[in-house]
């Protein structure tokens, strides 16, 4: 029986993982109570765009006026509709009321665990099969939500939320027709109120623009998705929050503005990131760089390189001469001391482990079966924005914030990771073994500490009483690796910088949004 290198490393890592960190790291998300959103942010149909020209580009036509006979009829159908309510429906109305935002990027991080699978190799113990988009349902399912896809997956949602709720906010103050409890005293809404017009129905929008891009993102979850969107849409009656015509407002804005995001992600490179026929040019460019000893899979048999071109996915928060300029310089090369230095760090590391280093690294080991390094931070970003109770629309700005930079950071670190082709250490002395198993991709700079720096750089933005914090969190982050031997100190310490440089883009983009 044939067991590869990664996946007898992955059992050990997984173990690990297991017995040391799991009262710290559950895969469960936490329930969301509804909050009350005090501000407004009247002028939010104005902000910049990332898709989308403007928020005004997609015209929403005027709502029937809410002293019409249209009207009160919606609001006597809500109120049969509240009152027909079951509990298991009241219980629903306020799990959707707890930032239908966050909510949405759960059920993305949840399905990019699921999907976050290897394949194994085909029965000639040669070669591996591919997910197939076109078969999704069928081993080995499509996608590998790795961390490149998910932390593309996780942008897009994040954008199509944040482009959705901008053209959103922008027919709310045009047409300014309030929830229905203003103009009927005797519908009490199962949720905090607010002073927000409520057509379009901001939940509908997001419903609609998440399920959408997430149907494409994961398209064997289409059924399950589609229940999801409606149970959103339709809670929001239950709750008394919207009547039907607010509903079907935001259904339609949601549907034109997922339609220009899906056509982006059509058309930003990612369908060629797995392409294996250019790996001989990328050798022989990295040889001619002076990359004599390349990197190549350990696992048996060899596994194809991970996304070897997704370093040329379009990037959110600069262009393509900006990435190559992020480029960092040349690694030390084996036989340099810098190289021996950072390789005796390892061997020691091997033989004298400290408990707290397991934890550590397999606290942010976030391999297969996890939602991967994009997800752990797209959840802290998650639980900042809960604290801090921000309201729908700043919500969907701070993810589109953190997750572009977090899709640039994976951008930037895969086009570096082939353009260097640096062995991992498990390759440059096979008595150096990991505690969570090897990435099949090179190894400068760190995956990890390039997305750790870019999250942590622009959570210190959005949120700086926690700064100390999240750049603690992106250290420790990146002396995992080091910890788990997956790394040399040189991938980490540039990769982190490297994370920072990106992340700068993304507030750059925050500080002109004019959201502030």
């Amino acid at each position: 029986m044939i067991i590869t290198h990664y996946l007898r490393w992955t059992v050990v890592g997984l173990a690990i993982l297991f017995s040391l960190s799991r009262c710290e790291k559950s895969p469960e998300n936490p329930v969301l109570d509804p909050y009350p959103e005090t501000s407004l942010d009247a002028n939010g149909g104005t902000w910049k765009t990332c898709v989308l020209k403007s928020g005004s580009e997609i015209p929403v036509p005027a709502p029937i006026p809410p002293t019409s006979s249209v009207y009160q009829l919606e609001l006597e159908d809500l109120k049969r509709q509240m009152a027909a309510a079951t509990p298991e429906q009241k219980r629903l109305a306020r799990l959707w009321g707890g930032n239908a935002v966050l909510r949405w990027h759960e059920i993305a991080r949840e399905l990019a665990a699921e999907y976050n699978v290897p394949p194994n190799y085909n029965p000639d113990g040669k070669t591996y099969p591919d997910p197939n988009p076109n078969n999704p349902a069928v081993y080995p399912r499509f996608p590998f939500a790795n961390p490149p896809y998910t932390a593309r997956a996780l942008a897009l949602l994040a954008v199509a939320q944040y482009d959705a709720l901008v053209a959103a906010w922008h027919a709310k103050f045009q047409h300014n027709r309030l929830a229905p409890y203003k103009y009927d005293a005797s519908i009490q809404p199962l949720i905090p109120t607010n002073d927000l017009p409520s057509y379009p129905s901001e939940d509908a929008v997001i419903a609609v623009a998440s399920r959408e891009l997430l149907k494409m993102l994961f398209p064997a979850e289409k059924e399950y998705l589609d229940r999801m969107a409606e149970e959103h849409i339709q809670s929001r009656l239950w709750a008394g929050a919207n009547v039907e015509s607010d509903l079907h407002a935001g259904r339609v804005l949601g549907q034109a503005v997922a339609n220009r995001v899906l056509a982006y992600a059509r058309n930003d490179g990612m369908a060629r990131a797995g392409d294996q026929s250019k790996m001989d040019s990328i050798r022989a460019d990295a040889a001619k760089r002076g990359i004599r000893e390349q990197w190549h899979s350990l696992d048996i048999p060899e596994r194809p390189a991970m996304l070897p071109l997704f370093g040329y996915v379009k990037t959110w928060n600069f262009d393509e001469a900006t990435k190559i300029a992020l480029r960092p310089p040349m690694p030390p090369m084996p036989g340099s001391p810098e190289f021996e230095r950072d390789m005796e760090e390892l061997r020691s590391i091997v033989k004298n482990r400290t408990r707290e280093q397991f934890r550590i690294a397999a606290y942010w080991a976030d391999g297969p079966g996890s939602y991967t390094p994009p997800g752990h931070w797209n959840r802290r970003a998650a639980e900042l924005i809960q604290e801090k109770q921000l309201n729908e629309i700043r919500s969907a700005r701070a993810m589109a914030l953190v997750n572009t930079a977090l899709h640039d950071a994976g951008v930037t670190c895969w086009d570096v990771k082939y353009h260097y082709m640096i062995m991992r250490p498990t390759e440059a002395d096979r008595s150096i073994k990991t505690s969570t198993g090897i990435p099949n991709f090179p190894a400068y700079t760190s995956g990890h500490s390039t997305f750790s720096g870019a999250a942590a750089e622009v959570l210190s933005y959005l949120f700086p009483d926690h700064a100390n914090d999240l750049q603690a969190m992106a250290k420790e982050a990146s002396l995992s690796r080091i910890y788990g031997c997956i790394h040399y100190r040189f991938d980490c310490e540039v990769g982190l910088e490297a994370g920072r440089k990106v992340g700068q883009y993304a507030i750059q983009r925050g500080r002109t949004d004019g959201s502030q």
